[in-house]
Formats: C-alpha cells, sequence, structure tokens
C-alpha cells in the first residue's frame, strides 16, 4: 500500500488539461479494433483501466499501438473477426472493460475468460449476463454472477429486444456491441437517459444506429446487425469524472482560481457542473465548441460560497461517478444536502454511500448515511478538522482522489491508507494537485 497524508493547501491557481475521457477511450478502442483498416486516436486515457482494455483487444487479434507522439494507432480485425485469445483476460480493476468486452465477445463465436482483481471480483455482472444470454451466449460464472468467468459466444446470436431495469450505460452498450454481429435488429429500451457515447461512436463509425423516444418517454436505441465499421480519427475530450475534482476543490479552497482546458461536456455526463453551479458555484464555460460529435469547453471555476441542496434523483444517471467529489462539496458547504437515488454507489468500485460516509466522518464532517443516499450538514466553509488515522478507501480511485480533496480543504490534513488506486483512472492526479497547489 502507498499511503499519503494530504495536507492544507492554500488558493489553487493556474490551467490544467485532464487525461482523456475514460469512457470514450474504452470505446474508442473497442471499436477501432473491429474496424478494417486504421482508426488514429489522440488524447486517450492512458490510466490502467483504458490500458486493460487495449491489452485484451490485441489478445483477440487487433494491432493496438502508442506512437512516440502520444497518439494511438489501432489496426482492427473487422466485426466477426475476432480472434480466440490465448490466456484468460485479465480486466485489473476495470468494470468498464468488462461488461462491454462480454457484449463484444457474446456474439463472436470464440470462448473467452475473465479475470480480474480483488475489488472487481467483488461486483455483480448478472445485469450483463441476463440480457447476453438471451442472445445465445453461454456463462460459467463464480457465486453471485461474479468473475471469474468463463463466456462462450453465441454464432450466430439472436436479436433480442431488452427493456434495461436498471439505468446503465455499461449494460445498454454491452447489449449494443453484441448487437453488431447479431443478424437483425437488436435494441435496448432505456427507460432514464444515462450516457450516450456508445450511441454516438458506433454512429460515427458507420454502424446503423437509431435512437427514437416512446409514447413513455423512454429511449428506444435499435442496431442493425452485421455491421461493417469505418475506421475514423478521434479526438478524445477530457473526462468530466476527473474534472470534477479539481472543480470541487477550486470552488472550496479559499482564493482559488482555475481553468480546466477540454472538458468533454456531453449532457449525459455534465449533471456535476449542473448540481455544483445550483449550490453556489462559480463554473464558467469558455470556449464551447464541438470535438468528434462530443461537446466541448474550457472550465473557469473559482472559490465559491456553497450552499447545501436538495439533490434532484433524477440527475443521478448523468452524474453517477460524480458523487463522491459532490459529497467534500457539501461537507463544506453552508447547510444540508440531501442525496437519494444512490442505490447504484453500493454496486461501484466499492460501496460509495457506505465508504464516503465513514471516510468523511472520520475526517469530522457531519455525515447521515440512508438507504439510497447521503444527508450531510455542511461546515458553511470552514475548514473540515481533518482525519486522525488512514482513511479506509478499499482500492477504489474515486475514494482516494475525494479524499485527497478533503485533505487540501481540512485543517490538519486527510490520510489516504492508498493511492494506488488512483492510477486506475487518472495517474497523474497527485502531480497536477501538487502543481496547482504550489
Amino acid at each position: 500500500m502507498r499511503p499519503r497524508r494530504f495536507l492544507p493547501a492554500g488558493p489553487l491557481k493556474g490551467r490544467i488539461r485532464v487525461p482523456g475521457d475514460k469512457s470514450i477511450s474504452h470505446r474508442s478502442i473497442m471499436l477501432g479494433a473491429l474496424a478494417v483498416g486504421e482508426t488514429r486516436v489522440t488524447g486517450l486515457l492512458e490510466g490502467e483501466d483504458v490500458l486493460a482494455t487495449a491489452a485484451a483487444m490485441r489478445a483477440m487479434g487487433a494491432s493496438v499501438e502508442r506512437l512516440e507522439s502520444g497518439e494511438w494507432v489501432i489496426n482492427g480485425v473487422g466485426v466477426g473477426a475476432l480472434l480466440q485469445p490465448g490466456a484468460p483476460l485479465d480486466m485489473g480493476n476495470s468494470g468498464t472493460s468488462t461488461r462491454l468486452l462480454m457484449g463484444l465477445i457474446a456474439s463472436h463465436p470464440i470462448t473467452a475468460t475473465f479475470t480480474g482483481d480483488a475489488s472487481l471480483s467483488k461486483r455483480p455482472m448478472g445485469r450483463v449476463i441476463d440480457p447476453l444470454s438471451d442472445m445465445g451466449a453461454i456463462f460459467e460464472a463464480s457465486e453471485g454472477g461474479r468473475l471469474p468467468l468463463i463466456l462462450k459466444g453465441a454464432s450466430p446470436a439472436v436479436p433480442i429486444t431488452y427493456r434495461l431495469p436498471v439505468a446503465s450505460a455499461q449494460v445498454k452498450s454491452a447489449i449494443l456491441l453484441a448487437g453488431l454481429n447479431t443478424p437483425g435488429i437488436t435494441t435496448v429500451i432505456e427507460p432514464v437517459p444515462t450516457r450516450d457515447h456508445s450511441e454516438r461512436m458506433l454512429r460515427g463509425f458507420g454502424a446503423e444506429l437509431t435512437v427514437e423516444t416512446d409514447a413513455e418517454g423512454a429511449r428506444v436505441i435499435s442496431i442493425r446487425g452485421e455491421a461493417e465499421l469505418k475506421p475514423q480519427t478521434i479526438e478524445v475530450p477530457g473526462d468530466p469524472s476527473s474534472a470534477a475534482f479539481f472543480i470541487v476543490a477550486a470552488l472550496v479552497v479559499p482564493g482559488s482560481e482555475v481553468l480546466i482546458e477540454n472538458v468533454g461536456l456531453n449532457p449525459t455526463r455534465a449533471g456535476i457542473v449542473e448540481v455544483l453551479r445550483l449550490m453556489g458555484g462559480s463554473i464558467e464555460e469558455v470556449n464551447p465548441r464541438e470535438v468528434g460529435g462530443e461537446p466541448v469547453a474550457d472550465l473557469l471555476v473559482r472559490h465559491s460560497a456553497l450552499k447545501g441542496i436538495d439533490v434532484d434523483p433524477a440527475i443521478v444517471p448523468s452524474m453517477v461517478d460524480e458523487f463522491p467529489a459532490l459529497f467534500v462539496a457539501a461537507s463544506l458547504a453552508e447547510g444540508v444536502t440531501t442525496t437519494t437515488g444512490l442505490d447504484e454507489l453500493r454496486v461501484k468500485e466499492s460501496d460509495r454511500i457506505s465508504v464516503m460516509a465513514a471516510a468523511l466522518t472520520a475526517a469530522g464532517a457531519a455525515v447521515r448515511e440512508t438507504e439510497d443516499g447521503l444527508v450531510i450538514t455542511g461546515t458553511g466553509g470552514q475548514p473540515l478538522p481533518g482525519s486522525q488515522g488512514a482513511i479506509a478507501t478499499h482500492l477504489d480511485h474515486r475514494i482516494a482522489m475525494s479524499m485527497a480533496i478533503a485533505g487540501i480543504a481540512s485543517r490538519s490534513g486527510v490520510e489516504v491508507d492508498d493511492t494506488r488506486p488512483i492510477a486506475t483512472s487518472f495517474p497523474v492526479f497527485e502531480a497536477m494537485l501538487d502543481e496547482l497547489a504550489a
């Protein structure tokens, strides 16, 4: 383990560029590996999760190489032409890699074994196994539908119409990716909208995909199988989930002013910005533009007096990964912030409701855990007292980064028990934070 005590900092000043969006990076590699020809990607997130996806696609026949310039070049094998991997696919800590690749492989005539680290091996895969089994794939999973598991793809797979029982972009994406090599029309009905990177990118690569709204307001997404994907040139925007930690840091540390460049502001992902603005946060969009079909802007964030609010549960899917950072902001706001409808947070890399409740309490915040959220009474802008011992982060990168931000906004600092998991999504986080504080 690599512990670190994050100490109170002076004002954060400067400009930064956060790494590329994790969701888009994963999908760039997967779809590039299924296109015939050369896909080129700039701004790819080079965290451990995305590198696990790259290794898996290499194991199934694609060429995925990083040039010295930092650009990535992917030479794909074509839809339907994935090769049998010669060894188990090690997914590390990445739930996205696991669930999306299960979908990709489910309609190919190959067998793959998925393994992962201790944290990933606790996460339920049943929500993906169920619809993919309906399409004809066969699974041998560990108890509770967990890793390690063996997946035998179906050839040909059977197109299905599947209504999502829970809002999950990963489940939606897994089914659509399986539909790529399934003859006929595969349809996903999404009662609550989730991030739509898969739909945008599948269309961009040439898949025949439609999105309509039914009489009840649900999104109906259909893809025509046995697709032919065309290689693309992709510029990955900055990850809003990574930017969230620095947005919160600049809002809560007095005197701060930070420009975060090139942040992806896809409306299905930008809920954190909306909620922090409702709390009184000064977040200005500079130079708004579109990059590769995704809205992007530079964000100028200034220290602000935040006020507690009741967070509308309808916004949860558009900021599901950013709640740990929001909880830190709430603990330093004036008044009470109430969050509900966060059941999904209990099955992330850790139970993020319970773990953040314990972590913030240890740092001196006033937090009450409920069945589906947290009720946080803020300090009114005063620094948190800080932690005595080390905060248990349970191998969860977002817990570690959130508590680092709590540390720089505290009186005596906050000790994080292990900073290593941060590398799964944001390898340069600590260096960037130190640079702004200096």
